[in-house]
């Protein structure tokens, strides 16, 4: 994805990460574990769903199983704009004004 995370989050994506456990293709009786991460949209997940095409069409170990999380870290309601800063240990008690 072209996009930068801040501006897909505010679009409604979330972080998804998927767990693949899959089979060594020599040795079909051992199973390994492939940790995947990206920016998706639930419940449809068109980003994990991709992945797991490409893994089957591309990839020679075949999946046993996958195990998924997401996590919607912002929405556009919870975005605020922050008009001021300070620094710590440049605060005293001469700079403070009460409103």
């Amino acid at each position: 994805m072209d996009k930068h995370p801040i501006e897909l989050m505010l679009k409604g994506y979330g972080l998804t990460t998927a767990e693949m456990i899959y089979r060594m293709p020599d040795h079909t009786h051992v199973l390994n574990s492939f940790v995947w991460q990206d920016y998706d949209i639930a419940p449809d997940y068109p980003r994990l769903f991709e992945f797991i095409e490409f893994w089957h069409d591309s990839i020679e170990g075949p999946l046993h199983s996958v195990r998924f999380t997401h996590r919607k870290q912002m929405s556009a309601g919870e975005w605020r704009n922050v008009v001021g800063e300070f620094e710590v240990g440049k605060f005293s008690r001469r700079n403070l004004r009460l409103h």
